[in-house]
C-alpha cells in the first residue's frame, strides 16, 4: 500500500476530528513526499532511528540504569506509552502513526538521571534560561539531531513538533509554530494521558518489587488498587490469596490497573468528544478544555494513586539520595566543561559559537546516558560522590 492509498484509508476510517496526514502544515525545510509513507509515519520512523532515541535505553526512568536489568528505562517507558497511546487512539479512530510519533519522541529531551537530572540542570542553567525537558525535546529534533546535509535536525512536521511541546507557555512557544492553540490535538492529548497511565502501572510494579511500599499499603491507601484486585479475584478466584509468585501477582494486578485506566479513558473521551461534536481537528484545538480525560468515578482514584506514589515512591529516601547524587555529578561535569570547553565533543565545541558555552554544555550533558555521565565524571572530575548506594534487584526472572 503506497502513501496515496494510506491517505485514502485515513479519509475513510478516521474520525472527522482526527489529524489527517494530508492536511499537515508541512516541514520547516520542504521535502518531496515519501512514495510509501504518510508524513506522520515518516516522522515516527525518523524518531525511531535517531541517536537520541537509542540513548533512551541507558537513561533513568526512576532507578539508575545500573540498579537492575528489569527496571524501566526511558526507552522501555516510551515503548509502553506508545502501546497505550495506540490502544486509546485506535479505539477513538485517531491517527495512530501520529500517536506513535509523539509517544516515541516525548522523552527525547530528558537528561541522564531522569527527573532528578532535569532538576539539577534547571538549577545549573538558572541564569542562562533554565532547562525544561519538553523544550529540550524540540531542541533535539530541530537542531541537535543530525541526519541530512540539507537541513538541521530531523525536520519533523509542524503537528509533531507542536505535539511534543505539550503545554509550553505562550512565552516559550516558537514563532514558527504560532498561533499557539488553546489545546493540543487529540492525538497529543492521548499521548499525555498515556504517559501518566503507563508510568502509574510501571511505577507500581517497580516500587513494589524494590520494596519501597507493599501491597498492604496499596490496599489501605488506593481505591484503584482495591478495584483492580477485585477484578483479578473475579477473573481468577483464589489466585491472589494462594500464589507464592510475587512477580506474577504484582503483574496481574498492575495489568488490571492499566486496563481499567485505558478503558475509562476511551469511554470518557469518546463521550466528551461526541458531546462537543467538533467539525475537525482545528475545532478540537480551539476548544479551551482538554477532551481526553478520566471519568468522574475513576479520576479521583487515579489522583489518589498519584498522591500515594509521590509520597511513598518519588519521595522515598533512596530516590532523595539519588537526587543529591545526580546534582553532584552534573554539577561537577558542568563546572569541568565550563573550565575547559575542549572536553566537549568536537561538534559541541563548534556549537558553543552559536548558542554560548553554558547552553552548549547543557545540551551536551542532556544528551548523555547515565553511564557516560558517570564515566565522564570519573575522567574529568574524579571519584563519584559518596552517599548513594545502588538498590540492586534480586535477579530473579
Amino acid at each position: 500500500m503506497d502513501r496515496v492509498a494510506r491517505e485514502a484509508r485515513e479519509a475513510s476510517e478516521l474520525a472527522p476530528w482526527a489529524r489527517f496526514a494530508v492536511d499537515s502544515r508541512g516541514r520547516r525545510s520542504v521535502e518531496a513526499p515519501d512514495p510509501m509513507r504518510t508524513v506522520y509515519e515518516r516522522d515516527r520512523d525518523r524518531i525511531t532511528h535517531s541517536t537520541a532515541f537509542r540513548r533512551l535505553m541507558y537513561k533513568t526512568q526512576v532507578f539508575l540504569n545500573e540498579e537492575g536489568d528489569h527496571n524501566r528505562t526511558r526507552l522501555s517507558h516510551s515503548l509502553e506509552v506508545c502501546q497505550v497511546a495506540r490502544s486509546i487512539g485506535g479505539a477513538l479512530r485517531l491517527n495512530e502513526p501520529l500517536c506513535e510519533a509523539l509517544a516515541l519522541g516525548h522523552d527525547l529531551g530528558h537528561p541522564p538521571f531522569g527527573h532528578r537530572g532535569e532538576m539539577a540542570l534547571d538549577d545549573l542553567m538558572r541564569e542562562h534560561g533554565g532547562f525544561r525537558h519538553n523544550a529540550q525535546v524540540l531542541r533535539v529534533v530541530d537542531r541537535l539531531e543530525r541526519r541530512s546535509p540539507d537541513h538541521a535536525g530531523l525536520n519533523l512536521t509542524h503537528e509533531v513538533r507542536a505535539g511534543l511541546l505539550k503545554h509550553e507557555s505562550e512565552r516559550d512557544w516558537p514563532a514558527d509554530l504560532q498561533p499557539r492553540p488553546s489545546s493540543p490535538c487529540l492525538e497529543a492529548q492521548v499521548v499525555d494521558l498515556s504517559d501518566s497511565t503507563a508510568y502509574n502501572k510501571h511505577d507500581l510494579e517497580d516500587g513494589l518489587l524494590a520494596g519501597m511500599f507493599t501491597e498492604e499499603d496499596l490496599r489501605a491507601e488506593s481505591a484503584l488498587w482495591r478495584r483492580a484486585e477485585a477484578a483479578v479475584e473475579a477473573r481468577h478466584p483464589g489466585f491472589l490469596a494462594t500464589t507464592d509468585d510475587l512477580k506474577l501477582r504484582i503483574a496481574r494486578v498492575t495489568n488490571e490497573v492499566l486496563g481499567l485506566c485505558i478503558a475509562d479513558l476511551i469511554e470518557t473521551t469518546d463521550a466528551s468528544v461526541r458531546a462537543l461534536d467538533p467539525a475537525d481537528a482545528d475545532a478540537v484545538q480551539a476548544h479551551d478544555r482538554l477532551l481526553v480525560r478520566h471519568g468522574e468515578e475513576l479520576a479521583p482514584e487515579v489522583a489518589e494513586l498519584h498522591a500515594l506514589l509521590y509520597r511513598r515512591f518519588y519521595r522515598h529516601e533512596h530516590l532523595q539520595r539519588f537526587l543529591v547524587f545526580a546534582r553532584a555529578v552534573l554539577d561537577g561535569l558542568f563546572g569541568a566543561l565550563r573550565e575547559d570547553p575542549r572536553q566537549l565533543s568536537s561538534w559541541y565545541q563548534a556549537w558553543v559559537d552559536e548558542v554560548g558555552l553554558e547552553r552548549a554544555a547543557c545540551d551536551y550533558l542532556a544528551g548523555m546516558t547515565d553511564r557516560f555521565a558517570l564515566l565522564e565524571h570519573e575522567r574529568l572530575v574524579g571519584p563519584l560522590p559518596d552517599g548513594f548506594a545502588l538498590l540492586r534487584e534480586d535477579g530473579e526472572g
